[in-house]
């Protein structure tokens, strides 16, 4: 009776904890570009390309869309809507009647000012891929699975609702990094095991881990001589009147937040491999017990510092395609600053996964061979 209901408290929490965050403002709801607008979906009716400009693949120019809006107080009323073509295939895109669109619609009391098409609308297929993988991890995995969602919904969600935000108001990268890295990983961890001695050894294992790779992580940016500018789109963010930010210092704290995913995997399966075997053998010493968990860590570090680097350079195949075109000598490719940006993101990553590996292997030797009194 007493271990279900801390496993129906632990659920509880996580569901509150979401709820709060659901609930927490950021601050910058009422950004001002939106104010006095309508963001709603539109049919596209039929499409006008007279003024599109074409260039090879590149197009420029407008295109107009006769829509009708489909929410909104404007619902059931046809419009004009533009699509701006800035001539970049990345972010241009052109549509066809019976899309379904995205816009954005300003007005002044019950007339319609402009109608600018934001993107295509996408929000119902993600939810449906969203709510596929829901139920396919909660039908694998049982009640685990709900944590996991939970687990995943927080992570998202302090992601959005407090680590962006505080970085936006200017609070030191570094220190908010870090205490939403251990918060994250204390709970997620906490999720997976409950109120338990194991949820302290893998937090100390992976929160150790953590502090290793900040460390280096800062070090090293600063030898390479990275720019936080190397980031996508921090450019747009500095000319969106956030000059003041330390773009620097965003990019070091997203090298040990990039990584802390992995070293919470790697402490939970050493801690969870400590447990069976001083379940297996009670007996057992805590030199012993540490030792039984260095060697799941020797065998797991392979893989995971391998899925640390198909995970940062996943995004880089183009770019690696462009090297390859352009005969591109390779010490001039690994001397190039986003380049090195990424080989300081996964070498440093995987130096936390390594010193993991120990140092959960020690704390959950030593925390669950102890007696309970």
């Amino acid at each position: 009776m007493g271990n279900k209901l801390k496993k129906n408290a632990v659920s509880l929490l996580a569901i509150l904890l979401i709820f709060i965050l659901i609930a927490l403002p950021t601050g910058y709801e009422d950004a001002a570009i939106y104010q006095g607008t309508d963001k709603v979906k539109a049919k596209v009716l039929s499409t006008d390309e007279s003024t599109v400009r074409s260039s090879g693949l590149i197009q420029s120019g407008e295109q107009y869309c006769q829509l009708e809006i489909l929410g909104g107080r404007f619902k059931g009323q046809q419009s004009k809507g533009v699509n701006m073509l800035s001539g970049s295939l990345e972010s241009d895109k052109m549509y066809e009647p019976g899309d379904v669109a995205l816009v954005v619609i300003s007005y002044s009391g019950d007339e319609i000012l402009s109608v600018v098409m934001s993107d295509h609308f996408r929000l119902n297929k993600e939810l449906i891929l969203g709510l596929m993988f829901i139920v396919l991890l909660i039908c694998f995995a049982g009640r685990p699975g709900f944590r996991a969602v939970y687990s995943f919904l927080i992570t998202i969600l302090t992601i959005w609702k407090i680590m962006v935000p505080a970085y936006l108001r200017g609070v030191n990268p570094i220190w908010c990094g870090i205490l939403i890295t251990a918060f994250l990983t204390v709970l997620i961890i906490f999720l997976v095991y409950g109120f338990d001695r194991k949820t302290i050894a893998a937090s100390s294992g992976a929160l150790l881990g953590v502090l290793v790779t900040c460390v280096i992580g800062c070090v090293f940016t600063n030898a390479f001589k990275i720019h936080g500018a190397v980031m996508s789109y921090s450019e747009s963010l500095l000319y969106s009147g956030y000059q003041d930010l330390n773009l620097t210092k965003i990019f070091m704290s997203g090298i040990f937040i990039g990584a802390s995913g992995a070293m919470m995997d790697l402490s939970v399966d050493i801690t969870s491999a400590v447990y069976e075997v001083i379940q297996k053998k009670p007996e057992i010493g805590w030199r012993e017990a540490a030792r039984s968990g260095m060697n799941v860590g020797r065998a797991a570090m392979g893989t995971m510092t391998t899925t640390l680097l198909l995970a940062y350079s996943g995004g880089y195949i183009a770019l690696l395609m462009t090297f390859m075109a352009q005969g591109t000598p390779v010490v001039n490719i690994l001397n190039y600053k986003y380049v090195s940006a990424e080989i300081l993101d996964t070498v440093v990553g995987s130096f936390g996964l390594v010193t993991v590996a120990p140092f959960t292997a020690l704390t959950s030797g030593w925390l669950l061979t102890r007696k309970n009194k």
